[in-house]
């Protein structure tokens, strides 16, 4: 309960919509809180954040060696910057601080610019690096026995499961979503080239 005392101070939670993702521990638990929210008739704002660029950054001496190592899938992932998450995060929080009244439940999906395959991801990063990347391909036993050499057992079964989600329905953004999270922030989307591009300079 002091989890919801927290949202109900800030009304604001991360989440992540389930909807195809009901078999996906990674998932399921945070829409499990979005439930209780909304059984608990919490006003609060639902930010839904897609994939985050920064994941990526584990892969440095992956990448510089010509491999983009991540299963995404050839369906089409959404990414977003870290950084446009924080500024949703504080432009929504402000939102509902200066409001004249109470505002009512909502749900926001942070995406990124563009929907990306494993092998358009490894175009990014040849273009960026000068170099050929190539993507690993979409192998989820390989990339489960490797995982578990860097993390607990359960935790890359747990990404498994949340890759397979990809592979089969991707992570595509609602209709309106960017749209929607740009009037938020006021700036344009982060692009995963963009974030790219910053992070090569600076290897």
């Amino acid at each position: 309960m002091e989890f919801l005392s927290i949202i109900q101070r800030y009304h604001l939670f991360l989440g992540c919509n389930s909807a195809l993702f009901d078999d996906v521990p990674h998932f399921a638990g945070k829409y499990l809180v979005e439930r209780v929210i909304d059984a608990q008739a919490i006003p609060a704002t639902v930010l839904r954040p897609a994939y985050f660029m920064q994941n990526d950054l584990m892969f440095r001496d992956v990448l510089k060696g010509g491999i983009y190592p991540q299963p995404i899938g050839r369906v089409g992932v959404t990414m977003v910057d870290i950084r446009d998450i924080a500024d949703a995060a504080v432009a929504e929080l402000l939102r509902r601080e200066r409001a004249p009244h109470p505002l009512p439940r909502t749900t926001i999906e942070l995406v990124g610019p563009e929907t990306l395959t494993g092998e358009e991801i490894a175009a990014i990063w040849a273009s960026v690096l000068g170099n050929e990347v190539r993507y690993a391909g979409d192998d989820l036993a390989t990339f489960e026995s490797q995982a578990a050499g860097m993390m607990p057992g359960w935790m890359a079964h747990d990404f498994r499961l949340m890759l397979r989600a990809f592979h089969r329905f991707g992570l595509i953004p609602g209709k309106d979503s960017r749209a929607t999270f740009e009037a938020l922030i006021g700036h344009p989307l982060r692009s995963y080239r963009a974030f790219a591009q910053e992070v090569a300079a600076n290897w």
